[in-house]
């Protein structure tokens, strides 16, 4: 038996649970995860690995991509994390469409069903958050898109109780091909730990902050330097307006100590160090329909 590997794309309209679901499908937080659309914003890959028994040869590896929610764009940011998704198409041999409502509760999931219907990738539908739903609710949803013919299977899920997720990866076995694997066998994800401190940050932002913010907010790593039992981080948070930057920072700078202190913990737990964090917040107005602003945040090659 040889070993067998795969890249499988995850898709859907923003705040659907795409990051909900890879986190659990390998088993660690690598994605950031907010009630607030368009969280994320680069493509994440996120690797799951088997060995039975110890035996290279029957081992199995899925590499699962975090795609950004597919959206009608509203800024050159916007199109960049659209583009993003869309191209996993092209470099995967499954794409899981997670939904978690009918057709007709908005034009987002039929904009991403659109493109699918041109996809000749393997399409599983993932009907998400059944937690939530009665079986009537879900009986509907499971109709409405088995009727259109595109899937070559459908699965309820809760990403977030973890419901169904094993069945569904025994499921996407049947798709995998031989081949070997790609990452080592320790490896969660193919980001550096650079970039995941960064985007625990903007997480931390995203959960403390007013609605009209988060969306002109990036943070930005100055130095990441590791010591003996510490790694120094000193990091920027840039916002698009003056009264932005006060509100991240908070009376008498409690927002900030705040966003500091949750952000300083998760990532001390990520790397197994103390850590000693500092940031400031910066005005770069109007950066998400920068071309230069975007390339120095890291948006321009996802």
């Amino acid at each position: 038996m040889s070993q067998k590997s795969a890249m499988i794309t995850i898709v859907g309209r923003p705040n659907v649970g795409k990051s909900t679901l890879i986190n659990h499908l390998v088993g660690e937080k690598i994605a950031i995860v907010s009630h607030k659309p368009q969280t994320t914003r680069n493509t994440i890959r996120g690797i799951y690995t088997d060995i039975p028994e110890g035996d290279y040869k029957k081992g199995v590896q899925m590499v699962f991509i975090d795609t950004p929610g597919i959206h009608k764009p509203h800024s050159k940011l916007g199109a960049l994390m659209t583009e993003s998704a869309v191209n996993t198409f092209k470099e995967t041999e499954v794409v899981l469409f997670l939904v978690d409502s009918k057709l007709d509760k908005g034009p987002g999931d039929r904009y991403i069903l659109n493109m699918l219907k041109e996809v000749k990738t393997p399409k599983l539908l993932i009907i998400n958050k059944i937690d939530r739903m009665s079986p009537e609710e879900f009986r509907a949803i499971y109709e409405e898109y088995q009727a259109l013919g595109v899937f070559d299977d459908i699965f309820g899920i809760s990403a977030l109780e973890g419901q169904n997720v094993e069945k569904l990866l025994l499921r996407l076995r049947d798709f995998l091909e031989d081949g070997p694997m790609y990452f080592p066998e320790d490896m969660v994800t193919d980001h550096p730990e650079r970039f995941i401190v960064s985007e625990i940050i903007r997480e931390k932002v995203l959960l403390y902050l007013e609605d009209e913010v988060p969306h002109g907010v990036a943070v930005e790593i100055e130095q990441y330097k590791e010591e003996k039992n510490l790694t120094r981080i000193s990091a920027v948070i840039y916002c698009e307006r003056k009264s932005h930057k006060a509100i991240i920072i908070g009376k008498q700078g409690r927002k900030l100590k705040g966003i500091g202190k949750s952000a300083r913990l998760e990532i001390e737990a990520l790397l197994g160090t103390k850590v000693y964090l500092e940031f400031w917040v910066k005005i770069k107005e109007n950066w998400r329909d920068s071309d230069f602003a975007l390339s120095n945040f890291g948006y321009k090659e996802m």
